[in-house]
C-alpha cells in the first residue's frame, strides 16, 4: 500500500499559524511552496535566484514568461527596490489589497532578471488572502507565484489537483502543498504595465478598466 501523500492544512487561522514553520523552513531550503491564492493554486517561493531557478525548472517556464511576486504591504516594495509612479499610488489607495497587478520598475538590486517582464519591470500583486497574506508577512519579504498547473493543463483549484499533478515532487519534498480547500472559480487579476508615464492594461481581468479609471482617468487599453 502506498503511504498518503502529505498535504498541510491550511484553512483555519489555527491551521495556519501551525503551516508557518514547515512553509518558512521550505522556502529556507529553496524549495517550492503550493498554496492558495484568492484566485488560484499557485507555487511559489522565496525571492533570490535559486529558488527561483528551481521554480522555473519545475514549472517548465519559457525565459518570456516570468512570475509574479506577491507582497503584504506598502514597505515591501521599498525591500524591493521598486518604484511607485505617483499614478499608480493613487491605484494602489483604492484597490490594494486586490486582484490588480501592477508591472513596476526598478528592482534591479534586488530582484533577479527572471523575473523582469517585457515591459522591462516586476509584476507585483498585494494578496488579499488572509493565509498567504499571513505567511508572507512572517517570511517578512515578497514570494514569487504562478499557476499551479502542468503546461496545458488548467490552474488547479485544489490542494489534490496539485499532488496530483506533481505527486513525485510532493514525495519528496521538493513541494510543500498547504491545502486552503476548494477556491471558488473567480477572474484573474487586472495586469496594468506602469514603467511608463501613462498606466496601461495588459491584461483586463477582476477590477473593469473603467472602475480604474476613476483613479486614473489617463489610463490606456480597452474598457
Amino acid at each position: 500500500m502506498n503511504a498518503p501523500v502529505p498535504i498541510t492544512p491550511f484553512w483555519s487561522a489555527d491551521e495556519v499559524e501551525s503551516a508557518l514553520r514547515p512553509a518558512l523552513a521550505q522556502m529556507e531550503a529553496r524549495g517550492v511552496l503550493g498554496y492558495p491564492t484568492e484566485t488560484v493554486y499557485g507555487f511559489g517561493g522565496a525571492v533570490d535566484q535559486e529558488s527561483v531557478e528551481r521554480l522555473v525548472a519545475l514549472k517548465r517556464r519559457p525565459p518570456a514568461k516570468p512570475f509574479l511576486l506577491l507582497i503584504a504591504g506598502l514597505d515591501m516594495l521599498t525591500r524591493l527596490d521598486l518604484h511607485l509612479p505617483a499614478y499608480a499610488a493613487q491605484l494602489v489607495a483604492r484597490h490594494w489589497p486586490g486582484p490588480l497587478t501592477l508591472v513596476l520598475p526598478g528592482g534591479d538590486r534586488r530582484v533577479p532578471a527572471r523575473l523582469r517582464g517585457p515591459e522591462g519591470g516586476i509584476a507585483v500583486r498585494w494578496t488579499p488572502h488572509p493565509g498567504i497574506a499571513r505567511l508572507i508577512r512572517a517570511h517578512g519579504d515578497a514570494i514569487t507565484s504562478t499557476s499551479a498547473n502542468l503546461p496545458g493543463v488548467p490552474p488547479a483549484m485544489t490542494a489534490q489537483e496539485i499532488v496530483t499533478q506533481w505527486t513525485d515532487d510532493v514525495v519528496r519534498g521538493r513541494i510543500l502543498v498547504l491545502d486552503g480547500g476548494r477556491l471558488d472559480p473567480s477572474e484573474p487579476s487586472t495586469v496594468l504595465d506602469c514603467t511608463g508615464g501613462r498606466p496601461r492594461v495588459i491584461r483586463p481581468g477582476a477590477i473593469p478598466v473603467s472602475a480604474l479609471r476613476e483613479s486614473v482617468p489617463k489610463l490606456l487599453g480597452d474598457a
